[in-house]
């Protein structure tokens, strides 16, 4: 990764968590030489993040009148997160049948790696490797169309899921909604990582309702998991 992509994600990712959070409203104007001057880099990074975040929906660039704040509305990211749900959890089954040894080994070491992060408590550092843990079951499906569908409703959903790990606890609830999805797919057990792994999602959807809870005034929906308890 350059040191120009890396400023553009930094950008990219600060500027998300303050939409998602409702520190930028959506009509707000976003200028490319105040967010430059702001965070001390060239007008390129910050054109580049703006792009981005236009294809997640959460800016709206107009030729000849710049970029202005335009997050999804309610029903639309619920919608979202419930295609993603059944997405991941396909995944995750097809994971428990097909993954290679390697592969399985792989995945373990990835969880691993999140376990001994909740220490530092480092939400982006989690974030990061968290994108690593979902790929390699997407890829561990190895159904190429459907990891290729599951990555793009993904990233879609990317400033979202990124802003859970900054609510109390969430780290260490992640990691233990994982280790369920893990444990099932090294037992080859289909229905069960299929399970564990809709419900991880609908507890994400839920966290990221809490975390921007302020953003919106109208009523939350409380995600349920499929064994009925709530997240």
């Amino acid at each position: 990764m350059t040191a120009k992509t890396t400023r553009a994600a930094t950008l990219r990712a600060q500027i998300a968590d303050e939409i998602v959070r409702g520190e930028l409203r959506p009509g707000t104007p976003l200028d490319e030489v105040s967010l430059a001057q702001r965070f001390g880099v060239s007008r390129t990074p910050v054109r580049e993040a703006l792009r981005e975040l236009s294809s997640a929906g959460l800016v709206r660039i107009q030729p000849h009148r710049g970029a202005v704040v335009s997050r999804p509305a309610a029903a639309e990211v619920e919608d979202m997160f419930a295609v993603m749900a059944e997405l991941e959890a396909l995944c995750a089954g097809l994971a428990a049948v097909a993954m290679t040894p390697v592969e399985r080994r792989d995945l373990a070491a990835i969880h691993a790696s999140l376990r001994d992060l909740i220490q530092t408590g480092d939400p982006q550092r989690y974030h990061e490797v968290n994108e690593r843990f979902h790929h390699a079951i997407y890829l561990g499906s190895h159904n190429a169309y459907l990891a290729e569908v599951t990555l793009t409703t993904r990233r879609r959903l990317a400033p979202f899921r990124r802003a859970q790990f900054r609510t109390a606890g969430r780290l260490a609830l992640s990691y233990e909604e994982h280790d369920r999805v893990v444990g099932a797919i090294q037992r080859g057990d289909r229905t069960g990582a299929a399970v564990a792994m809709r419900d991880h999602i609908g507890i994400v959807h839920f966290a990221c309702e809490h975390y921007a809870q302020d953003l919106d005034p109208s009523p939350r929906l409380r995600m349920v998991s499929t064994n009925e308890e709530s997240a």
